[in-house]
């Protein structure tokens, strides 16, 4: 029996995902692009050649623009497109896409104004269903390329967790279920805000010794956030949160890294923002992060200083300062509290 699967969004994430899925011969994969004229030239020259160019797609990748086209029939939907823009584009879905289906998420962002999770905006216009987040360290570069990688499926409905797991997995992509759905999704947008600041650092030039400071302390503050919106602490020290933030820090393809590498080395964010190909989730969340941070009087230090540099014309320079003149901190007693929050087995 086949499996029909649409794709909302054909940017690299978007396009990994339909080579994955094409892998297994019974699931036939549509992923809608916005562009119309893009999207032609992709479904004729069977490559994304703006973003992963010298990977073909397969026979089984249906590429259009016309969303009822993508979404007949589906059995799933997949959602591959910048948290920003995953309200407008479910709008356009809304009547086409069969009722019930379920969703499964791979955006990593909170969205500004509401401070929604994707899978609340999924609800919000699609109405009540089952949700899948798919998150972890997974750059659609390399996941083109064949290379292996490992993320973790998480949902509140374990049957679609495991359904997930199943067509997605290759035998290069080895996924794991995770329970705990909010902590995997605020794991993955968090981890693009403290890759800005880690971009920075590398841009300043700060080397090795500040960058590992920066990613520790970072997940630290990932940590407290979740738990204070009810997340399982543990959940940021597995796939979800220190895989991806690592990753995303060090990789060359990390789009978050190379915005703050850019804030760095003295480049204002607009022209950083206008010259790049794809969308730097970080840049958004920043702004969603320092808004819940100040109506929950959250300590987010590093991501607070994110935020300035990017929407207040703070100079790098002087949120480094901002933060080493910090009064000093006990790391025992904040591993303790965090401890403290760990629920038991």
């Amino acid at each position: 029996m086949t499996t029909r699967l649409t794709i909302l969004g054909g940017g690299a994430m978007g396009t990994a995902c339909a080579l994955l899925l094409a892998e297994q011969a019974n699931q036939q994969v549509s992923v809608w692009v916005r562009d119309v004229e893009y999207g032609a030239l992709m479904q004729r020259s069977r490559e994304n050649s703006r973003l992963l160019p010298g990977t073909r797609l397969a026979d089984n990748i249906l590429i259009t623009s016309d969303i009822r086209e993508a979404a007949h029939d589906a059995d799933y939907l997949v959602l591959a497109v910048p948290c920003q823009f995953l309200r407008h584009s479910l709008t356009q879905l809304q009547r086409a896409l069969p009722a019930g289906v379920p969703v499964i998420s791979v955006i990593k962002g909170v969205e500004n104004g509401t401070f929604q999770r994707p899978s609340q905006i999924v609800r919000e216009i699609l109405g009540p269903r089952s949700v899948a987040i798919l998150s972890g360290p997974s750059h659609a570069e390399e996941i083109a390329r064949r290379l292996p990688a490992t993320v973790v499926a998480s949902s509140e409905d374990l049957e679609l967790a495991g359904r997930v797991q199943q067509m997605f997995s290759t035998e290069r992509f080895r996924i794991y279920t995770n329970a705990d759905t909010l902590g995997v999704e605020f794991a993955g947008a968090l981890k693009n805000v403290i890759a800005i600041a880690t971009g920075i650092s590398d841009g300043l030039g700060f080397g090795d010794n500040a960058k590992s400071a920066l990613m520790t302390r970072g997940l630290v503050e990932m940590q407290r956030f979740g738990v204070h919106f009810g997340a399982n602490p543990m959940t940021f020290t597995g796939l979800a949160g220190m895989g991806d933030l690592i990753t995303t820090c060090v990789s060359p393809y990390g789009r978050n890294r190379k915005v703050g590498f850019r804030l760095g080395t003295g480049e204002p964010i607009g022209k950083i923002l206008e010259s790049m190909e794809g969308v730097a989730e970080g840049v958004a969340t920043s702004k969603s992060v320092a808004g819940l941070a100040k109506q929950h009087a959250l300590d987010l230090p590093i991501m607070q200083q994110v935020y300035e540099v990017l929407h207040e014309g703070k100079t790098p320079e002087r949120a480094t300062l901002a933060l080493l003149e910090r009064p000093p901190r006990s790391e025992s007693a904040e591993i303790a509290a965090i401890v403290e929050q760990v629920p038991e087995v």
